[in-house]
């Protein structure tokens, strides 16, 4: 097992692939690849040079397969709790992170798999991916971030995938709206890519603050994360981003 991050300079900025390497496994996480993964987000949570991450798994076969069956197999209502809580910790690091995250799904995302891009901010995949919510095939419920799931889909396809267990395709995935691209699978790295420049091109300081505004988005009342966002928007004119940037924007009118 092993997760590689690879840093690409764009045009203003710096953005980061991190690549999830369990092959022989069809990506599935265990405790290590868990706690390996949430160290790479560790690793570059705190420079500010880093305008987006990618987030993918080696191969062709698979984005992350699920979690590890050998493993569920042997816990017990303890070590359940300790491996659950260390998956939901991900998550949160991912969901919580500074700047957006792209999921390029490039395979099968089953389980843990589809709730890990659930977790990201975009999801770009290619035309051969599978998803699906498998666990009660296997005597378990979904849970975690299978919580996400009826606010990207709504409530009955939720239901659907976490009751029957049954994959959906790729075409339906991003018909039911869990997916924002879907490309064939030799332009998924250049698609993930063309988002991830987009938003290192973008005024980084604005970006952060819009991910942790869609973050209040989710569990403010509606007044308040308008509030919020009145809050925000003042806050931004306590830095020379704005001006710089709308400058540039006026200058390119111009010509």
């Amino acid at each position: 097992m092993q997760v590689h991050s690879e840093n690409t300079l764009s045009g203003s900025g710096v953005f980061v692939t991190i690549t999830y390497n369990r092959q022989k496994k069809l990506n599935t996480l265990n405790l290590e690849g868990i706690y390996e993964l949430s160290r790479s987000f560790d690793a570059i949570a705190d420079d500010p040079t880093i305008r987006a991450v990618v987030l993918t798994g080696a191969g062709e076969r698979a984005f992350v397969g699920g979690a590890d069956i050998n493993e569920l197999r042997n816990l017990t209502p303890q070590t359940a709790k300790t491996f659950i809580r260390s998956l939901h910790g991900l998550f949160t690091k991912i969901r919580n992170f500074p700047v957006p995250v792209i999921a390029a799904i490039n395979g099968y995302a089953l389980g843990a798999g589809m709730e890990l891009a659930a977790a990201c901010d975009i999801r770009v995949a290619c035309t051969t991916a599978i998803f699906g919510m498998p666990e009660v095939k296997v005597g378990v419920p979904s849970v975690i971030e299978a919580a996400l799931l009826p606010r990207l889909l709504g409530w009955g396809r939720s239901n659907y995938l976490v009751l029957t267990g049954e994959n959906i395709g790729a075409q339906t995935a991003y018909e039911w709206g869990f997916l924002e691209s879907l490309v064939n699978p030799d332009s998924l790295r250049q698609e993930s890519i063309r988002v991830a420049e987009a938003i290192a091109n973008s005024g980084p300081i604005a970006v952060r603050s819009q991910k942790e505004l869609i973050h209040k988005w989710e569990v403010l009342p509606l007044e308040e994360g308008i509030h919020s966002g009145i809050e925000e928007f003042a806050n931004a004119y306590k830095h020379n981003e704005p001006g710089l940037l709308m400058d540039l924007f006026l200058k390119r009118k111009q010509t």
